[in-house]
């Protein structure tokens, strides 16, 4: 098998060839480290790399595959890249900022030490904005990651780094984290697989764990491998009350889409959607149609008043800090942390409490109608004309000659607000700029199985990464 085959080798291929012993974990991960001095000059993922460490991880869970040290656990010798805002203790949390440049975890992320004590080998941290804001994976410290489909064009943020790496081939599975879309939305521009659980379901830092809108995912190039992440992810952690004491238990195969009842809206009353999102996504439900789903087109005359009310919850939140950075650290900060922490300072108590207030009415409105269905489908970014170092917080998007602010086109942020809903991104084609567009599956609150359901169905009408063809091409 070429190296570059090992690079895009599935994770259950992958663990099955370990187990037969005809492939090694240390093969897998030269290949991927091969692959990631290729194309890191032009991409721009990886934030910071642990490679000699890494070889020795895989050299011992290769013993373990050959009946030494220890049974092969559930990840064993796969490789994982974290987004580097997430602890690795030990390792750089820098936050995409130079004021913490020099600043080391002093835990680990309860998630991302569930993924390594089954075997996962974290090889690299993956780049992200600064204080995970902005909608480009931009920042004076990491400098601009680009899309591995289109180098002109974002990879998205602010899982940027984790997405393009696992499109690059330099990673087998990621972690992102999302508060408004931080997973969903570099997955749609990447072509992958990015999962934002609902609130409760996979442990956090004990410094966001009462957050609801925000949560740590998977991001892989299938939904199958997210969900063997999520089966080790979830579950009660000591370090995080707020998480379920159930752990998932997603199966490996599911039934197609025949018989499921599917609702979806094109842009939720307020988004602009471009020419070629809209026609992959009508293709889309087309297809569902075709394959058996009952696919029905529902109104959300309420989605304008949550989107609008939403922000309060994370500005009040996190004001401080961007306050903090900004005048203590002046000569240090992205330029876009200071308009964003102005945005900040303007939230109020009243605010955040309306904004409770009407994400919880128009839940009232949306809950009932979506248990009328098994899932609701929607695009996951509205166009793929984003620049890598576009900036989005100050200067319209381009969207079929319409001047659009970069939230008009982000349709993320909803499933944020109703935090209770599991929602994955899924690809769903191609712009004609060759950047891939998304589609994002909500199921019920804590539905996990049913989102992934519809996942392997969308992503049978598309298969990704299978061969050179389906691949971007960096070479």
């Amino acid at each position: 098998m070429p190296d570059l085959d090992l690079c895009y080798l599935s994770a259950r291929e992958a663990l099955g060839r370990f187990a037969a012993r005809t492939l090694s974990p240390v093969e897998v991960l030269e290949a991927q480290i091969a692959r990631a001095g290729a194309v890191e000059p032009r991409v721009n993922a990886l934030a910071y790399t642990f490679f000699e460490d890494a070889l020795k991880a895989a050299r011992r869970a290769e013993d373990r595959y050959a009946g030494t040290g220890g049974r092969p656990r559930a990840l064993e010798g796969l490789t994982v890249a974290v987004k580097e805002d997430t602890a690795v203790e030990g390792r750089p949390r820098t936050f995409g900022s130079l004021i913490f440049e020099d600043n080391v975890a002093d835990h680990t992320n309860p998630s991302v030490e569930r993924l390594v004590e089954a075997g996962a080998i974290v090889h690299a941290l993956t780049t992200c904005p600064e204080f995970v804001w902005p909608w480009t994976c931009t920042s004076r410290l990491h400098g601009a990651t680009r899309n591995p489909w289109n180098l002109e064009i974002t990879c998205g943020a602010s899982s940027g780094g984790a997405a393009a790496a696992v499109a690059a081939g330099a990673t087998t599975l990621a972690t992102g984290s999302d508060s408004a879309g931080s997973i969903r939305m570099p997955a749609a521009m990447c072509g992958i697989a990015g999962y934002k659980p609902p609130h409760g379901r996979n442990p956090g830092s004990p410094e966001v764990a009462m957050d609801a809108f925000f949560h740590v995912g998977p991001m892989t190039r299938a939904s199958a491998e997210a969900a063997l992440m999520q089966n080790v992810m979830s579950g009660l952690h000591p370090r995080d009350h707020a998480t379920l004491a159930e752990p998932l238990a997603l199966p490996d195969s599911f039934p197609g889409a025949a018989g499921m009842r599917l609702a979806w809206s094109m842009d939720l009353g307020v988004h602009t959607v471009s020419r070629a999102v809209r026609a992959n996504t009508l293709a889309l439900i087309e297809e569902l149609a075709e394959a058996g789903a009952v696919v029905e087109e529902i109104e959300t005359p309420w989605a304008g008043e949550a989107l609008a009310a939403a922000g309060a919850w994370g500005g009040l939140i996190y004001a401080d800090e961007f306050s903090d950075a900004v005048d203590r650290h002046p000569g240090l900060v992205c330029d876009y942390t200071t308009v964003f922490a102005r945005q900040n300072e303007a939230v109020t108590p009243r605010m955040f409490h309306d904004c409770m207030k009407t994400v919880g009415a128009c839940w009232a409105r949306f809950g009932p109608e979506l248990a009328r269905y098994d899932a609701f489908l929607c695009p996951t970014v509205g166009a793929t004309g984003i620049p890598a170092e576009w900036r989005d917080w100050a200067d319209p998007i381009d969207v079929d000659g319409k001047a659009c602010g970069i939230r008009d086109i982000v349709m993320t942020f909803l499933f944020n607000a109703f935090s209770r809903l599991p929602c994955l991104s899924v690809p769903s084609g191609f712009a004609g700029d060759g950047v891939p567009t998304g589609v994002q599956i909500a199921a019920n609150p804590y539905d996990d199985r049913t989102a992934f359901r519809v996942a392997r169905a969308v992503e049978a009408l598309l298969p990704l990464y299978g061969d050179a063809g389906t691949r971007p091409r960096l070479d």
